[in-house]
């Protein structure tokens, strides 16, 4: 049975007064929409589901209109995963290859590694406004997506953090649960909290059980950081939520040229375009490409 009750939310928070901040987020319904799009096979779906979760998180880290890509490149099958996502909730991904299956790992779990790749990189370039790019690239050290947030997190931000992400997939390859989790240690973190917190982590379940069991975002923080050591700031909603438009593919053929525009008339008598975020597809008629080039030629 599919788990509806809750709808995708986001909540940032402090921990430990302050010493740390914390984001979980419930994403079920924005892996669900991203595994409908692209017709996702399970370990597809739990690759490209954590990292849009991941990126989810990330995306809440930043203000206003800023906006973040990442590119998860290693060297399975799965071939590069895109997400994007900005400060507002809402984030877009796909993966190369959506089909890919493998039999469960000896843990009979989704061989999430098996797909993605034990090599390669993770890229990410925040746009932060006024032609501002941040990119930061670390290599991929496990393939399971969590521990290579992590370690983005450690090398390329300097913040000691520890990132849990969780994918559930229903035999009928539909999401039954996706959610996750990033902890981060402020730089006046004491060595006390430190200890506490560690100790917190390696005794809590993981977080596909969490999620399974249906914890909110503020419930998963709590086990996380253990009960009375979260303080919620704020939540926010969160969706799959494309920013393509028919508009933006038609500044996108201009952008070709004349000429190249002159052939598509010549050849086809009109032009069709696909998003690969969402797929949706924009038909654009002879008429339509001729008043392009009237655009181009003013």
């Amino acid at each position: 049975m599919r788990n509806t009750i809750m709808q995708d939310y986001l909540v940032r928070a402090l921990g430990f007064e302050g010493q740390v901040r914390a984001f979980a987020v419930n994403t079920t319904e924005t892996v669900s929409e991203a595994q409908r799009r692209h017709n996702t096979w399970p370990v597809v779906s739990a690759a490209l589901g954590r990292s849009l979760t991941a990126s989810v998180m990330m995306g809440a880290m930043l203000k206003g209109e800023d906006k973040l890509t990442i590119k998860i490149e290693g060297n399975g099958p799965i071939g590069p995963m895109i997400i994007d996502a900005n400060a507002k909730g809402e984030a877009r991904g796909y993966a190369t290859n959506p089909h890919v299956h493998f039999e469960l790992n000896g843990q009979g779990k989704l061989d999430v590694r098996a797909g993605v790749g034990t090599e390669g990189s993770i890229t990410i370039v925040k746009d932060l406004g006024m032609r501002d790019m941040f990119s930061g690239q670390t290599p991929i050290v496990s393939g399971e997506i969590a521990e290579d947030f992590t370690y983005y997190f450690a090398v390329s931000e300097q913040v000691p953090s520890s990132v849990g992400l969780g994918v559930l997939v229903n035999p009928d390859n539909t999401i039954k649960a996706a959610g996750g989790f990033i902890i981060q240690l402020m730089p006046d973190c004491d060595d006390e909290t430190i200890t506490a917190i560690e100790k917190q982590l390696s005794s809590i379940e993981p977080v596909s059980k969490m999620i399974e069991k249906g914890y909110t975002p503020e419930q998963i923080l709590e086990a996380v950081l253990g009960e009375g050591n979260v303080q919620v700031l704020s939540t926010l909603p969160v969706k799959f939520q494309c920013q393509c438009s028919k508009e933006r593919f038609g500044a996108a053929i201009i952008g070709l040229g004349v000429k190249e525009i002159e052939d598509m008339i010549k050849e086809d008598g009109k032009a069709e375009a696909q998003c690969h975020f969402c797929l949706e597809t924009y038909q654009f008629s002879q008429d339509e490409l001729e008043g392009l080039i009237d655009e181009i030629k003013g």
